[in-house]
This record gives structure tokens, sequence and C-alpha cells, in this order.
């Protein structure tokens, strides 16, 4: 199977390159599976209904989320009418929506998709990741029950995400961490068969500080001092991720290649 997954996309700029690009990668690359990280699509905070059904429409099969998963308010009604979305598994008790689900890729093979928030210097205390994680591959057995499964670590520290990696080597097709819009260069298979990488980065325009226009993060860095809101920057977005492809009998990778597309990061295909 041949699946990808695209990091956190940065609202307008990443949304544009997203439906601009992905249709051909999907042919091009003949693409089984896509999920993308759809947490700051709008306007830089969350997603909305509108913009969720445009990435959908862009060749997205799944759409995950993270910390910011109803700063929109309409994803509080509109996760319930659109399976194709979802919100970290651990986001509060009571959310809308689930946190996992089996899928089908276009061969009609069951693809299992998973996200999960860390822990470590997040705003706020979420559930164990590690027990939720471990109760969602325990019921969705790799090589047996579904042919893929991917995880979404939406967190803040490298060292909790690698941890999640190891924790889930050999029971998940790639675990692939999100959130910091920051692509790290440690793409691998694990031991067990685990294809992993730390984050994919975002799609958005990396001429700017983690996506946002850059005069007035550089403010406050440099000042301390506030004087307008953040807001994403515009130019020419980079498609961020990972590719993976993987054996069809025991779910594991046989390839990882950490993806950049288009705009100061392009790269070769996989």
């Amino acid at each position: 199977m041949r699946l990808l997954f695209l990091g956190d996309v940065m609202g307008r700029a990443g949304r544009k390159a997203v439906a601009e690009r992905l249709k051909g990668l999907r042919e091009a690359w003949g693409l089984d599976f896509v999920v993308v990280n759809g947490e700051n699509a709008s306007n830089g905070m969350g997603l909305s209904g509108e913009h969720a059904k445009g990435l959908l429409e862009a060749g997205a099969d799944v759409l995950t989320l993270g910390d910011h998963a109803f700063d929109q308010k309409d994803m509080l009604q509109f996760i319930g009418s659109e399976s194709r979305i979802l919100r970290p598994i651990n986001f509060a008790k009571g959310a809308p929506g689930v946190g996992a689900r089996v899928f089908q890729d276009t061969r009609g093979r069951k693809v299992l998709v998973a996200q999960v928030l860390g822990q470590v210097f997040m705003k706020r205390a979420y559930d164990d990741p590690f027990g939720m994680i471990d109760a969602v591959l325990k019921k969705h057995i790799l090589g047996g029950a579904v042919q893929a499964a991917i995880v979404d670590v939406h967190c803040e520290a490298t060292s909790e995400k690698m941890a999640m990696g190891q924790f889930c080597d050999g029971r998940a097709s790639l675990v692939v961490g999100t959130h910091t819009h920051v692509p790290t260069g440690d793409a691998q298979i694990m031991p067990k068969g685990t294809a992993y990488l730390t984050d994919a980065g975002m799609c958005g325009d990396y001429h700017s500080v983690i996506g946002m226009e850059k005069a007035e993060p550089m403010r406050r860095f440099v000042t301390g001092m506030n004087k307008s809101r953040f807001t994403p920057a515009t130019g020419e977005a980079t498609l961020s991720g990972v590719y993976v492809e993987t054996d069809d009998k025991t779910g594991h990778a046989t390839k990882v290649r950490m993806i950049r597309v288009g705009g100061r990061l392009e790269q070769a295909e996989p």
C-alpha cells in the first residue's frame, strides 16, 4: 500500500497548495490513501467545515485535527456529520467526533487512522496518550483486522513523539508527529517494522515564523510586547510530509521518505 501523510495545513497558502497539487501527486505516485492534518487550515486556528470540504475534495481521504480542534465553532457540529475528520482520542471527555476509525483505501483494504495529543509542554493536561493509543491498537491488529495503521502524534516534545514511535513499533505502519510546523530529518523504519518521522512539518509558507507572517512574532521575541494578532503567511507554500510503502500481509513499512513539494523546500520525488 502506498500512503501519504501531509503535515499541518497552514492558512490559505497551505489550502491552496493542497488544492493545486494533491490530486496530481495521487496520480503520479499511485497513492492508495492520504491523510492530511488540517489543524491550522482556517486562518491558522482550527478547521472550519467549509475548509474541511475543500481539503477532502482536493484528495484527502482523512483529515486529522489537534489541540485547536474546535477553535472554529462550526466544527463542533460538522465533525458529527463527516466521518472522515478525526479529533484526538484524548481531547476531552464528551468531545464530539472520534479519535480513531477504520477506513478503506482505493482497493478496499482496511486502514486504521488514529490521532493522539501529547502531554509534555502542552497548554492543558490531556488524558494518558499511551494508554489510549494502546487500547486502539490492541483492538485493531495490524496484519489482521487492518492492513495498515497510521498514528498522528500531535504534541510539542520530540522526546514524547519518539517514545510513542517506540511504543507503537510493530503495531502501526506509520507513526508521525505534527504540531510544531518544523519538519524533521529522521525518517526511518523502526526494528519491528513501523515507519517513523518525528514531525511532518507544515503545508504552508516557510518564509515565516512557523507559518505566521514574521513581523509580529519577531516583534514579540525582540521587544516582549504585542502589537497585533498573528496572521498566516501568504507566500508560496511547500507541501511537507511523509510517504510510506507497506507490505499488504504484515502492514509493516518497506519504504519511508520525507516529502517536500513546492515552495522553499522542494525536493525530489519519493
